[in-house]
């Protein structure tokens, strides 16, 4: 049995019984690719290798309804919201980056690159409102939506492969493993560059609520946690997760598997990993400890988020390529599940005294 089939799904923490995760009704066709809350409601925006972008209300007992949708000219890759939660930004393969109205329905594109657009972010500073576009064409771009061209551009080193924003901090990770840290004052040339902590390929950066730091995941099944100032480096470390042994009697960890997505929690400031192996999990940086585990599911888990209150977690079951063009198998899971958080999976441990 399927263990997030909608009649049957439960989640097992210490052997009790849990509330049922939701299959959201209607997901996109494809595998999907990003997921977003909007700042100011609980509604979550959606991109898809479908090439579309899907808009569901999420009701207060989990049920959703699908708003509304708009398309790219290739598959999307990043979404997110802009601060007042009216627009829904998007980038893709068509290497462009695309705005979506909430109140006129209406979609128009509003940034250009010479290769897709890897990630999108809204940047809120005291001086400006401003859409942040990472590319493969080795460049991030500033974005006034009222203007036909960039405020300004970023070059970067390498293909960029994830960035998050964190007003003033915005990180980017890029292709050969190349980090950049930005501080948004100056944004066009890097605070700080570094090579990741980690020994292979960047798959995601993702920014502390409190803006001082990040965290790195790499496609070898391992988190790196990192201090932006050099005083807190000796706060810097990694560890391993999204491994499986190869048989049950030899506990080797010798299986690897990617870590796709690093979601923080708004108010606590926990953190989730998800994975090519199927598992989701919480965690506490600051006490170095694992807050909850989830069952495995039957197909990769490609991304994740909390919404504003940090009470829903949504994440995707779909095959993220991470076994290229043989993993693709027919009937392959594809579903959006959204998880009702207890305190006691996202709440910090207490400090041990």
């Amino acid at each position: 049995m399927s263990f997030f089939s909608a009649s049957s799904s439960s989640t097992l923490v210490n052997n009790t019984p849990a509330e049922k995760d939701i299959e959201v009704a209607d997901p996109p066709t494809d595998s999907i690719s990003a997921v977003s809350f909007s700042p100011t409601a609980d509604y979550l925006a959606v991109g898809s290798w479908d090439n579309n972008v899907r808009i569901y209300e999420v009701g207060a007992s989990g049920q959703t309804q699908g708003k509304a949708m708009y398309p790219h000219n290739g598959p999307v890759f990043s979404v997110c919201w802009n601060k007042d939660g009216t627009k829904i930004l998007s980038g893709g393969a068509d290497n462009a980056g695309r705005m979506f109205d909430v109140t006129t329905g209406q979609a128009t594109q509003v940034a250009q690159h010479d290769a897709p657009v890897r990630v999108v972010r809204w940047i809120e500073s005291p001086q400006a409102s401003v859409l942040a576009t990472g590319s493969w064409d080795k460049t991030v771009k500033y974005w006034d939506l009222r203007q036909s061209n960039p405020v300004s551009v970023a070059q970067l080193p390498e293909r960029c492969y994830t960035m998050d924003v964190v007003y003033p901090l915005m990180v980017v990770g890029t292709a050969e493993r190349h980090i950049q840290v930005f501080n948004l004052a100056n944004p066009t040339t890097p605070f700080k560059t570094l090579v990741s902590p980690l020994k292979w390929q960047t798959r995601v950066v993702s920014c502390f609520p409190s803006a001082n730091g990040f965290a790195v995941g790499s496609i070898e099944g391992r988190v790196a946690i990192q201090y932006v100032e050099d005083k807190d480096a000796s706060n810097n470390f990694s560890f391993k997760c999204h491994r499986r042994d190869q048989s049950p009697t030899t506990k080797d960890q010798s299986l690897v598997y990617a870590v796709n997505d690093i979601s923080f929690h708004p108010v606590h400031g926990t953190f989730s990993t998800c994975g090519s192996d199927g598992t989701i999990n919480f965690w506490d940086k600051d006490a170095r400890t694992r807050l909850k585990s989830f069952e495995p599911a039957p197909a990769p888990v490609p991304c994740t988020a909390f919404n504003r209150s940090g009470t829903i977690f949504a994440y995707a079951l779909s095959y993220d390529w991470s076994k290229g063009h043989s993993g693709m198998t027919p009937g392959h899971p594809n579903k959006l599940m959204l998880h009702a958080c207890k305190d006691e999976e996202v709440k910090r441990k207490p400090a041990k005294r």
